[in-house]
């Protein structure tokens, strides 16, 4: 199965957006790990947004769903970002602010985003960029290649100046530091 969707992805030219960050982090019990998104969350929305607004599109999050009051916390953060923060507030123009979440069992494109998520999980590294977890060699010789070419990629200019950024980014510590 896994094999025939990355073939249909491939296909019809899917980009992957992904965020990782590593199996060892512990959320703190602040109020702002409660409140507020992860780093790893904005910078996937901020990759969606660079994504989709220079070809003037709107972006739709659907997301598999979890718990209900873990989906209604998300939720909250999301929502809190777009409508609290300049940046948020100024992506809305481009993501519909308010995520939907289906039942994976149900919706097929979001039982081929669980795939996908697995062999990100299990076979996919970014070694110069810090991403360096044990993989599982066969499923890193088989999919990575292709989630490597599967990335979107471009050019964002900020504050900071211009950099590149791609759509599957790791970020070692999403509650803070570096």
């Amino acid at each position: 199965m896994a094999r025939a969707i990355f073939a249909l992805l491939r296909t019809h030219d899917a980009r992957i957006f992904a965020s990782a960050i590593p199996s060892t982090v512990q959320k703190p019990g602040t109020y702002e790990a409660e409140e507020f998104l992860r780093k790893d969350s904005v910078f996937l929305l901020e990759r969606y947004f660079n994504f989709i607004a220079p070809k003037n599109e709107t972006g739709l999050l659907v997301f598999d769903e979890t718990d209900a009051s873990a989906d209604r916390n998300f939720i909250r953060q999301i929502e809190r970002y777009y409508t609290r923060t300049q940046r948020g507030r100024f992506r809305a123009n481009s993501i519909v602010p308010v995520p939907f979440f289906v039942n994976s069992g149900l919706t097929r494109a979001v039982q081929a985003a669980d795939v996908c998520i697995y062999a990100i999980n299990w076979g996919f590294r970014l070694p110069s960029r810090g991403m360096d977890a044990e993989v599982r060699k066969e499923i890193a010789e088989e999919f990575g290649p292709w989630i490597f070419c599967s990335q979107a990629e471009g050019q964002s200019t900020g504050e900071d100046g211009s950099h590149p950024w791609y759509s599957i980014v790791y970020v070692p510590a999403p509650y803070g530091g570096e």
